[in-house]
């Protein structure tokens, strides 16, 4: 299932590899901004032959053609960074952009793939079928995914595979379980109004910050008393504005925040609890309430024949040692969107390392990588493809 060549290519070219992803830390670009990390993996990528096209706006896909006829597996990365003040003052690639950093990692993505398109490149005229390279901007915004399937990033392709790497494992491991992995991710924002006045006379007023802290304090119950104690959910309030001055009561409340779960009826059941909460709590206190629930990224769920294969290609890589389970997290991940088309997994790749302080969490201000893990993420990638178009 191994390909020698591969790995020896992965090897070879690591110190490039290591290069690339420094020059893109040191050059970020946010979502949506992509243009000149777009333009260099298309570049790289005609260079090695491999036939490419931009998307709109800063989206690239490539298609390497195998020698024999077979099916298509593609390999996603992301590249965008974040709005992060970089605090690693001591690195020697340390981002050029103030309040811009690669602060969860999609620099080592995008080089490890374009490292993986090279060593896959290598063995063209032995490979069964054809290899897309998908290139895809704003994770961070968690649309990108969905605007690269509706620019035909997936279409025909019969399984995709993607990589995230993780601060919180140690370096070369490697996890990628069936079944739940991320969370689905969306986002709520609630309307509360009252009637102002001075605060010296409340019996004249609806008071909104009353409202927003009953709301806010009641909300926890969605999750602790209406929902299966065995489906896993988060509501989370993260912004809340209330009022103008010391001494008015205040007749505006807006409240933000997030909803995290795995289970399609219970992210319904939520959402139409939210609406019941708020109307209701407004209602105790003589005011009114407006929900706006906008859903973000899907539940990412690992087929599990890919996921199977996952595991068993790192085993033969790199050993047994190197697999691991990760628990499901609440954190959102819009490689979602390519699962709703075909099927796939998505793998986690420890950078973990406490010797080089890369163990900081991702969109931290000192987050960084162990780039010793980025060999195991790029040939990861060229041996998954491989194995599943020669399997």
């Amino acid at each position: 299932m191994i390909n020698q060549t591969i790995k020896n290519a992965i090897k070879e070219n690591s110190n490039e590899m290591i290069q690339i992803r420094r020059k893109l830390h040191s050059e970020p670009e946010l979502s949506w901004e992509e243009y000149q990390t777009s333009q260099f993996v298309f570049d790289y990528l005609t260079e090695l032959g491999i036939e490419a096209r931009k998307t709109e706006p800063t989206g690239v896909v490539g298609e390497l053609k195998g020698g024999k006829a077979g099916k298509t597996v593609a390999l996603r990365a992301d590249m965008d960074a974040l709005s992060v003040e970089e605090l690693n003052a001591d690195l020697s690639y340390k981002s050029k952009e103030l309040g811009k950093m690669h602060a969860c990692g999609h620099d080592a993505h995008t080089s490890m793939l374009l490292a993986a398109a090279k060593a896959l490149a290598s063995v063209k005229d032995d490979i069964p079928g054809n290899v897309r390279f998908i290139f895809q901007p704003a994770e961070e915004v968690a649309t990108g995914a969905k605007a690269m399937v509706e620019q035909g990033a997936v279409a025909g392709v019969d399984d995709v595979f993607g990589i995230h790497i993780w601060s919180q494992s140690p370096t070369k491991t490697v996890a990628c379980n069936p079944g739940a992995s991320f969370a689905s991710a969306d986002i709520f924002k609630v309307h509360l109004k009252g009637q102002g006045g001075h605060g010296a006379i409340p019996e004249a007023c609806i008071d909104a910050a009353v409202i927003a802290s009953s709301f806010v304090m009641n909300l926890q119950s969605i999750v602790s008393r209406t929902i299966d104690p065995q489906q896993a959910a988060v509501v989370t309030v993260g912004k809340m504005v209330v009022g103008t001055r010391f001494n008015i009561i205040a007749e505006n409340a807006e409240i933000e925040g997030t909803v995290r779960c795995f289970d399609p009826a219970t992210r319904d059941h939520i959402e139409q609890q939210l609406q019941v909460y708020a109307e209701n709590t407004a209602a105790i206190y003589g005011g009114t309430a407006e929900v706006e629930y906008i859903r973000g990224t899907q539940a990412v769920i690992n087929g599990k024949e890919s996921a199977d294969l996952v595991q068993q290609v790192a085993r033969e890589a790199f050993g047994e040692e190197s697999i691991y389970d990760e628990k499901p997290t609440m954190g959102g991940e819009d490689f979602s969107f390519y699962l709703d088309e075909v099927p796939g997994s998505f793998a986690l790749v420890g950078s973990g390392n406490p010797e080089k302080d890369t163990e900081w969490a991702h969109h931290h201000g000192k987050f960084n990588i162990d780039e010793e893990a980025m060999e195991t993420g790029a040939e990861l990638y060229a041996q998954y493809a491989w194995a599943f178009l020669t399997k």
